[in-house]
């Protein structure tokens, strides 16, 4: 009779998962246990008061959602990886900022999905290379998984008061994936909350989107409104959009943490926009050919066309009252 093979030290294996990861290109790693979400209750209230909006998604698959092991049978570890996406971006002359729309900087260069997804599988393939019998699931931002959580728990960062995750050497210019495995991992300890008594982001977001520290109604945000909600945006909102055309980057700029915020190596992610902004003109005038071009590769087709296009007129017509044109 033979010995089952058993699995490599958790610690030693843990180890080799980072270096590899690293090898890879991923910027930050961390290893968390699959344990059910502590915000569970809170995540249910939040979507049950509607702070989701019109993301209808978010209510499905609650119980995958909110614990890894519903999204991949015997779960044990979450292998947490983050890439910088942070770009310098150069000033758009003050005479020409009303006639231009913002892009958060995500959306910049290509898609971040078809950057990251290939690395995560590559990852995994050799994951169960390295331990046959290990299963895999890999998750990116469109899967049921809470990322930031498992991404603080794994050490990489805390969640901020914008709710944004932050980290001490790249602040929140991450782009987030997660490997679940069947493999018992070493975790990391989770990171410590280092934003203490600062509130600038809860100041500076101009719709009061963060409605206390580490709270957001998502029916508020900038980014909700300008990518995920489709129809008509209430007036209250108009001004408080100002120019973002496509997200808002606004609590991420003012954090005291992105600072020294180095520049992306990522090549892919170098911006198409120098300045980040893209005249509205254009984008009026696009048909769906010219819509398609622009797009191409990009993030940003999440937004269809005519959502595209009621943003930069209402940019237009608010720069327009604010004139008193």
């Amino acid at each position: 009779m033979t010995d089952a093979p058993s699995q490599p030290d958790r610690y030693v294996l843990a180890g080799k998962v980072r270096a590899r990861a690293r090898e890879m290109g991923f910027d930050l790693v961390g290893i968390a246990p699959a344990s059910p979400s502590q915000y569970r209750d809170y995540f249910r209230r939040w979507l049950d008061d509607g702070q989701a909006g019109t993301m209808r998604y978010l209510h499905s698959r609650f119980d995958e959602r909110t614990d890894p092991s519903r999204y991949l049978g015997g779960a044990k570890s979450v292998i947490c990886l983050a890439i910088n996406y942070h770009v310098p971006l150069e000033p758009v002359p003050p005479e020409a900022a009303a006639q231009h729309g913002r892009i958060a900087r995500y959306a910049l260069g290509d898609d971040y999905h078809e950057v990251f997804k290939p690395r995560l599988h590559a990852l995994a393939d050799w994951l169960r290379q390295l331990c046959p019998d290990a299963q895999t699931r890999c998750a990116v931002d469109t899967a049921p998984v809470m990322e930031k959580e498992l991404a603080a728990r794994a050490g990489i960062g805390w969640l901020g008061k914008n709710t944004c995750l932050i980290n001490t050497q790249l602040g929140s210019w991450l782009l987030l994936g997660e490997i679940i495995t069947t493999l018992e991992l070493a975790p990391e300890e989770p990171a410590i909350d280092r934003c203490g008594t600062c509130r600038r982001c809860i100041d500076a977001c101009p719709a009061a989107a963060i409605t206390a520290p580490y709270q957001l109604d998502a029916r508020r945000c900038i980014s909700y409104l300008t990518i995920e909600h489709r129809g008509e945006i209430a007036p209250e909102f108009r001004s408080a959009i100002g120019n973002w055309l496509y997200g808002c980057d606004i609590c991420q700029e003012v954090c005291p943490w992105n600072r020294k915020a180095p520049a992306s190596g990522e090549v892919a992610f170098r911006p198409r926009l120098l300045d980040g902004s893209i005249r509205l003109d254009d984008v009026l005038a696009w048909g769906d050919e010219e819509y398609r071009v622009a797009v191409r590769r990009s993030a940003m087709r999440r937004v269809k066309l005519p959502v595209l296009q009621r943003n930069a007129a209402m940019i237009r017509s608010a720069a327009s009252a604010e004139a008193g044109g």
